[in-house]
C-alpha cells in the first residue's frame, strides 16, 4: 500500500495536494512518501522476525541521503556497489558492520575505501577479484570478510536486463568452481571467508526460483562444512518485485515463511537486499503537458519530463502508471506521452489509453521512486529534477533542481 491516493477529486501525497506541490517545486519533480517508504520497511524487515537477519536496503534503486538515513533510523544496513554508494551510506550514519559491496567491476581504489571503513562483507564475483582484493587487503594489513557470489543457473522469469542469475549472466561464480575458489580463498592472509551470496534478478513476481537458488546454496553450504570451512552468512540478495501493471508479485511475508521453514536449524545470518520492493511505490514523478500534438496516426501530449529523467519506458520498454493529478473527466483516447528530447525513443507511454489531456495540466506517473532518478542523466543538457520527502503535512526538498551552473561547473576554469 501507498499514500498517493485522490482525494476530494486529486491526487494527494499523504496529507498534501500533488497540485500545490508541483506549483511550489516546479516540474519535472520527484515526490516520495515517508510513511509508505517506512511501512514497506517494516512489512519487509517484519517478515523475517523468526530468524536471524539483517536487511540491507539496495542503494542502486534509490540512494538519496535522506531515504538512506530513514532506513538507518530503523536499523537497516546497505547493499552497495561503488564506491560513491559507499560514499553516501556513511555520510548517511550507515553503520559500516551493516554495508555489503556487491557489483562484477570493483576497482581498486573502492576496495581501499570499503577496507577502511570495515565493512561486514565483500560480495566476491571472480577469482581475479578474489586475487585483487587479497592483494590490497595484504598492502593494508586488513583483512576483508568475504562471500562469493554464486551464479546457481536459476531462471529468474523477469526481464532479460535485470536477470542476473543464469550462466549467460555477466554476474557471480559458477556453481561447480565454487568449492575449489572457496579452498582457495581460506589459504590467502587478506581474506576471512564467511557467506555466501546470490542474487538472482530484480523485479521477480514468484517465490519459486529464489527457493530453487536456496537448495543449491543449502547444498553448497553443507559441503563446504564437510571439508571444514564454515560459513556464518547467507546473503539471498533481494529481487521480489512491485505491481506496475497487472503483475501480482508475492508479498514480503510469504517469501519471509518460505525461507525461514527453508533454513530452520541452519546457523546462519540471513542477509537480505530488497530494492525496488521498499522504494518502488514509493514515490511518484510529476510533469506538466506542454503541448497537444495531432498527427493521421498519433495523438501526442509532450511534457516537460523526459527519458533522461525517468528511462525506464524507453530502455525496458517498462510501463509505469500515468494519471492525471486533477481530473478532468474528459473522453479516453489512445495517447503517446513524449518528451522534449530529441529522440524518438524518447515516451513515457504509447499507445496509452487515457482521457484527454490539455496544456498546462499535470500528470503523476507512479511507481517511480526506484530505478527513477537514480538512473537519471543530464542528456540534451537537462538539468535534473528535484526529490522532496513529503511526511505527513510538511515537505522538505532531498536533493535540488540541479542548474545549468551545474552542468557546465565540472568542465569550467580546468
Amino acid at each position: 500500500m501507498h499514500y498517493f491516493q485522490e482525494k476530494d477529486g486529486e491526487l494527494w501525497a499523504e496529507d498534501l495536494k500533488v497540485k500545490d506541490l508541483a506549483e511550489k517545486h516546479g516540474t519535472p519533480l520527484y515526490i516520495y512518501s515517508a510513511s509508505t517508504l517506512l511501512r514497506h520497511y517494516q512489512a519487509y524487515d517484519s517478515a523475517f522476525k523468526d530468524i536471524p537477519h539483517l536487511t540491507c536496503f539496495s542503494a542502486k534503486c534509490n540512494s538519496n541521503l535522506s531515504v538512506l538515513e530513514l532506513f538507518k533510523n530503523q536499523g537497516a544496513g546497505v547493499d552497495i556497489v561503488s564506491g560513491g554508494e559507499l560514499y553516501k551510506a556513511l555520510k548517511a550514519g550507515i553503520d559500516p558492520s551493516k554495508i555489503v559491496f556487491s557489483g562484477v567491476g570493483k576497482q581498486e581504489f573502492e576496495l581501499e575505501q570499503a577496507l577502511d571503513a570495515d565493512i561486514l562483507m565483500f560480495n566476491v564475483e571472480s577469482r581475479q577479484e578474489l586475487h585483487q582484493l587479497n592483494h590490497v587487503a595484504e598492502n593494508k594489513g586488513k583483512t576483508a570478510r568475504i562471500s562469493l557470489r554464486i551464479n546457481p543457473d536459476v531462471d529468474p522469469q523477469t526481464h532479460p536486463y535485470i536477470s542476473t542469475g543464469l550462466q549467460k549472466n555477466k554476474f557471480g561464480i559458477n556453481m561447480d568452481q565454487a568449492i575449489d575458489i572457496y579452498k582457495e580463498a581460506m589459504q590467502m592472509k587478506g581474506l576471512e571467508p564467511i557467506g555466501i551470496d546470490c542474487h538472482i534478478g530484480s523485479q521477480l513476481t514468484k517465490v519459486s526460483p529464489i527457493l530453487d537458488a536456496l537448495e543449491r546454496l543449502k547444498q553448497l553450504y553443507q559441503d563446504l562444512k564437510e571439508i571444514g570451512i564454515n560459513i556464518s552468512h547467507l546473503d539471498i540478495g533481494g529481487g521480489l518485485g512491485i505491481t506496475y501493471e497487472e503483475e501480482d508479485p508475492p508479498h514480503p511475508s510469504e517469501l519471509g515463511k518460505a525461507l525461514t521453514d527453508s533454513l530452520q536449524g541452519y546457523p546462519l545470518t540471513l542477509i537480505l537486499e530488497p530494492g525496488r520492493v521498499i522504494a518502488g511505490n514509493a514515490g511518484i514523478m510529476v510533469t506538466k503537458s506542454l503541448f497537444v500534438k495531432q498527427t493521421e496516426l498519433k495523438n501526442f501530449v509532450v511534457v516537460d519530463a523526459a527519458m533522461n529523467d525517468l528511462i525506464r519506458p524507453s530502455l525496458y520498454g517498462a510501463y509505469h502508471r500515468i494519471a492525471e493529478v486533477v481530473p478532468q473527466g474528459r473522453d479516453e483516447r489512445k495517447l503517446d506521452i513524449v518528451g522534449p528530447i530529441c529522440e524518438t525513443g524518447d515516451f513515457l507511454a504509447q499507445d496509452r489509453k487515457m482521457p484527454g489531456i490539455e496544456p498546462g495540466e499535470y500528470l503523476a506517473v507512479f511507481s517511480s521512486g526506484a530505478y527513477s532518478l537514480a538512473m537519471a542523466s543530464q542528456y540534451n543538457s537537462r538539468p535534473r529534477p528535484p526529490e522532496v520527502l513529503v511526511d505527513g503535512s510538511t515537505d522538505r526538498v532531498i536533493r535540488r533542481r540541479e542548474t545549468y551552473h551545474d552542468l557546465a561547473g565540472p568542465e569550467e576554469n580546468i
